[in-house]
C-alpha cells in the first residue's frame, strides 16, 4: 500500500483528485451510477437500523428487528465495499488504496472490521445481546466517519469539476 505523498497525490490526480483521464473513465464507468444508488440506500438502512439499535438499548425491546438491521446494514456496506474496489479499479487502476481514496479507504477497512466482528459476534453467540449491540454502534460510528470522509471528497471532486465545465463552455 502506497500511503499518499504529495508526489504521488499530483502523479494520481488527487491534489485535484481526478486527472482528466480518470475523470473520463469515472464518467463512462457503470459503477459510478452503482454508487450513486448504493450509497444513499446504506445511508438510509443505516438511519432505520441505528434508531432499532438505539432503542433496544434504551428499552431492552426490539432486539430481532435490530439484529436484522444490523445484518442488513452490513450486507449493504459489503456490496458497497465490493463495487466500490471494482470502481476504483475502473477509475484508478488499483483495486483499493488509490492514492486520491487512500485515507477514506483506510478507515473504511476499520469500519468492515467492526461490521463483520457484529457479524462473527452474532453467528457465534459470543457475548450478551447488548454487547453485540454495542458493537454495531461502534461500528455505526465508525461507518458515520467514513461515510463524511466519502462526502467531502465527492464534494471536492465537484468544486473541481465546475472550472473546468466553465472552461469548456
Amino acid at each position: 500500500m502506497d500511503r499518499p505523498t504529495a508526489a504521488n497525490l499530483r502523479h494520481e490526480g488527487a491534489l485535484g483528485l481526478y486527472t482528466p483521464e480518470q475523470r473520463r473513465r469515472r464518467d463512462e464507468t457503470r459503477w459510478t451510477l452503482v454508487q450513486g444508488i448504493l450509497a444513499p440506500l446504506q445511508f438510509a438502512i443505516f438511519l432505520v437500523s441505528l434508531t432499532l439499535v438505539l432503542r433496544y438499548l434504551a428499552t431492552g425491546e426490539g432486539a430481532l428487528a435490530a439484529t436484522v438491521s444490523i445484518v442488513a446494514k452490513t450486507f449493504a456496506l459489503y456490496a458497497i465495499m465490493i463495487t466500490g474496489s471494482i470502481w476504483e479499479k475502473a477509475v484508478f487502476g488499483r483495486w483499493l488504496f488509490a492514492p486520491a481514496f487512500w485515507w477514506e479507504d483506510s478507515f473504511s477497512m476499520l469500519v468492515l472490521a467492526l461490521h463483520t466482528a457484529y457479524l462473527v459476534a452474532l453467528a457465534t453467540g459470543y457475548g450478551t445481546e447488548r454487547g453485540r449491540m454495542l458493537i454495531a454502534l461502534a461500528a455505526y460510528a465508525s461507518y458515520a466517519i467514513n461515510a463524511t470522509q466519502f462526502l467531502l471528497k465527492l464534494r471536492a471532486a465537484r468544486l473541481q469539476a465546475a472550472p473546468a465545465q466553465a472552461m469548456a463552455q
